[in-house]
């Protein structure tokens, strides 16, 4: 969230960053209620102030042995106006918080303006493009005819938007997953995390998951716990209202976890096959650090993401996202688009963002240096969508016969099988 002084004083500013986003947030609502909210402070503080001055005219009238009874009356008046009063700046202040939870981070300088992803900037591309001397199959084929991902009793089992994985398939996703971990916390220094997968809605506000994206989410009948969406989520709150030593900075950390969404802005899109699901796998990358090194921070990131396309030499982009096409706490996101044969264009993998001291305000995550406490910057991004990983190396690897050759990087995980044959 943002600091409410920083958009009273930015207002401008966070309007521009407002209509580059083509968000809808009703600005002079929330300056509104940071004035009346203000007000009553103000008239509180006097109270107290009034209060104070009483006290201290009961105790010398005590002292000097003197009837102090209308004195007190007085006070006591003064007490309950200030107890109502009290009452009242907890609710402005509950008012304000709610609707400055609504607005988007504040843009970075760098971020291409436009309205949506046409107007992303590719940064630069790896990899050759491969070149088929057959007609490319997608993914759902190449797997219903490899036996390696059911559709049909995935949807007899949990209805549309799920798959089931068999055989190598099902094998071939867990060496991702521990692929991915290894090559993270192995080559680049992160720390491994087996989180919970179900979260309060404290720890989905800290992320920036709520009050915004509630229909976005599954949430637990009669409990207050969700489902994650992403490891992004508990992974924030590991340092939630602590403040951590400066020179321990940054903390990189990463976790496995299946991720749990609605989907309910997405109806009709990506229907076929796995690529869009209610339930799918990922490795996630999470750093604290100061504002000062974030963006550094941010390009570190991404290139760990990209080692691990680079290890399965899948071929892929890097775009930054436009302002339309920035999410709600992202300051700066790089997306990582994987070449798909089957639908013959890039399809994003990963999304690495620095969301700045966004996250960390509504987690109060600080760190303490040789001044006073301040607060951190978080990053993150998928080191990677195990599913979408799998449609990749399925599409990108496949053969005249139907067959998949299993990347290099990956044979030794799956008791060297180099190649997934039909199903007979």
């Amino acid at each position: 969230m943002l600091d409410i002084k920083f958009v009273r004083d930015n207002v401008d500013l966070v309007r521009e960053s407002l209509a580059h986003r083509g968000a809808e947030v009703d600005l002079d609502k929330i300056l509104d209620l940071d004035a009346k909210r203000r007000e009553l402070v103000y008239a509180f503080e006097q109270l107290r102030a009034e209060q104070n001055r009483a006290s201290e005219e009961i105790g010398k009238l005590k002292k000097a042995k003197q009837d102090a009874a209308q004195a007190i009356a007085a006070m006591k008046d003064v007490s309950e106006r200030a107890k109502t009063l009290d009452e009242q700046v907890k609710e402005a202040e509950a008012a304000l918080r709610n609707e400055v939870l609504l607005i988007p981070n504040i843009l970075h300088e760098s971020v291409p303006i436009g309205p949506d992803d046409s107007a992303n900037r590719v940064e630069r591309q790896w990899g050759e493009i491969p070149s088929f001397d057959f007609e490319a199959k997608d993914h759902v084929e190449l797997g219903q005819n490899l036996g390696i991902l059911d559709l049909e009793r995935a949807a007899k089992i949990s209805g549309a938007r799920f798959g089931l994985l068999c055989g190598a398939g099902s094998h071939m996703a867990r060496a991702l997953i521990n692929f991915m971990l290894d090559t993270h916390t192995r080559e680049h220094g992160y720390t491994e995390f087996l989180p919970p997968f179900l979260v309060a809605s404290e720890t989905m506000q800290g992320s920036g998951q709520l009050p915004k994206f509630a229909e976005d989410a599954f949430r637990v009948e009669g409990r207050d716990l969700w489902l994650v969406p992403t490891a992004e989520v508990p992974l924030t709150s590991i340092h939630r209202d602590e403040i951590v030593k400066a020179d321990e900075l940054p903390l990189k950390y990463t976790a496995y976890t299946p991720c749990f969404r609605s989907e309910a802005g997405s109806y009709g899109k990506d229907t076929r096959g796995i690529l869009r699901q209610h339930q799918f796998d990922k490795v996630e990358l999470y750093k604290f650090t100061t504002p000062e090194s974030s963006s550094d921070e941010l390009e570190g990131l991404t290139r760990d993401a990209e080692k691990i396309l680079q290890k399965l030499e899948l071929p892929y982009q890097v775009v930054t996202l436009s302002s339309g096409d920035t999410g709600f706490c992202a300051a700066k996101t790089y997306d990582l688009e994987v070449w798909l044969p089957g639908q013959n264009t890039y399809r994003e993998i990963s999304s690495c963002s620095n969301c700045t001291d966004f996250q960390a305000r509504r987690a109060n995550i600080r760190y303490r240096g040789d001044k006073k406490p301040a607060f951190v910057h978080t990053l993150n991004g998928s080191g990677l969508a195990v599913g979408r990983t799998l449609i990749a190396i399925i599409e990108n690897y496949q053969q005249k016969d139907g067959s998949v050759v299993v990347p290099e990087a990956l044979r030794h995980r799956m008791g060297g099988l180099d190649v997934i044959e039909p199903a007979q």
